[in-house]
């Protein structure tokens, strides 16, 4: 049988392991393998679906972000009593499909069931914030790039000094495609922003892609620097075997490169990289001193991902990374910072109140521990 080389890349899967049987088996293995798209089809064929199979249809839907399967599948498995997590997923769907009352059910049967969790308390403080998030003033306006590709998605953009807008893509058809959602490997772009608000045409950044998921980026102010997102495939050993489904599971790492007579080389991994944990989607502070990123590291709060800071001391050298607490982390999954040069950290979480899934938010760290995490609200923010 062959070898599969899969990354755990942005997502992080908890891996059901009761209530499996003969029939299950197959798609069992797809789910381990992280290829949720084939194991959604799988459990789908198993003839006589048990509460584990309709939990497991929701786990996939809700690991590809389809909502409306996620939500028919979950309301089937929690007919029968289900675990914690379950629940809270399946509001998560149920508000990403607008409905808000029924997200709001099966929250305060989370609630009851994990009542110490920092999601079930800050919820239960104040169950019908809805209307007041949706009230609240509006912060930014909202336009769509003409820059985007109709069929595949772009984020993780990033607008250096010199006008040089890099962001990534799945967009690269002759890339092989990826199990968890089978699109193509993510590659990192690059296009001129214009005076005018228009876009040059985007190329893939050839000096710095891999042959594995790469970006998003983050670009120091003297635009000599750039930290970026790959896989620890890069590097020899760092990976783990799993020999029951036949993988090589890596890690996200982070890598820095400098640019040297106009060009991006000298590629290297952070020293800080375990391929226990992933450790990606950087952002660099405006003095290059302090890096930000998201990572599942010893430490995390509730074992998922959490957004961490690290000093930076020299060449490719740093302290060691801090996590950012609770005034930014919670135990779900908390992603993507992006610091400003005035010190407000962006970033998304699926743990705060919010319109279902990952929201953005924002803190302003010049306050100190007066400082609170705020929904950047509509029209940034949705289901």
């Amino acid at each position: 049988m062959k070898k599969l080389y899969i990354t755990l890349c942005f997502m992080l899967a908890g891996m059901a392991v009761t209530a499996q049987d003969k029939s299950t088996a197959e798609a069992d293995k797809l789910y381990a393998r992280f290829e949720y798209v084939d194991a959604a089809k799988a459990y789908q064929d198993v003839k006589d679906k048990t509460p584990y199979v309709y939990k497991m249809l929701g786990d996939s839907y809700y690991n590809v972000f389809n909502s409306k399967e996620a939500v028919k599948w979950y309301a089937e498995a929690t007919k029968t009593p289900q675990d914690a997590e379950t629940y809270y997923r399946y509001a998560q769907m149920l508000k990403a499909e607008g409905r808000y009352a029924d997200a709001n059910a099966q929250m305060r049967k989370f609630a009851q069931m994990a009542p110490s969790d920092q999601r079930a308390v800050t919820f239960m403080k104040d169950p019908d914030y809805l209307p007041k998030l949706k009230n609240q003033a509006k912060l930014f306006d909202e336009k769509v790039l003409d820059i985007n590709d109709k069929k595949y998605g772009s984020f993780g953009p990033v607008l250096t000094n010199d006008n040089t807008f890099y962001f990534t893509s799945s967009r690269n058809e002759a890339r092989r495609t990826y199990g968890a959602n089978e699109e193509p490997y993510l590659d990192i772009y690059q296009a001129t922003y214009n005076a005018d608000g228009s876009f040059s045409e985007p190329v893939p950044l050839a000096s710095v892609n891999s042959k594995w998921h790469d970006g998003p980026v983050a670009v120091t102010a003297d635009g000599n620097t750039m930290y970026f997102s790959s896989e620890s495939f890069k590097e020899r050993k760092e990976y783990e075997v799993d020999k029951e489904n036949y993988l090589k599971v890596g890690q996200v790492f982070l890598f820095r490169a400098t640019r040297q007579n106009g060009e991006w080389g000298d590629i290297q991994p952070v020293p800080f990289n375990d391929k226990r944990w992933s450790t990606g989607n950087p952002s660099i502070s405006k003095d290059g001193k302090t890096l930000y990123f998201a990572s599942d590291r010893e430490g995390s709060m509730g074992g998922s991902t959490d957004i961490w800071k690290v000093e930076v001391t020299g060449n490719n050298t740093y302290g060691e990374p801090v996590n950012l607490g609770p005034k930014v982390n919670t135990e779900g999954k908390d992603n993507y910072p992006f610091i400003t040069d005035d010190n407000k950290l962006y970033f998304s979480s699926t743990g705060r109140p919010g319109f279902g899934s990952y929201d953005i938010y924002v803190i302003d760290l010049a306050k100190g521990t007066a400082a609170e995490a705020k929904n950047v609200g509509l029209p940034v923010n949705s289901g």
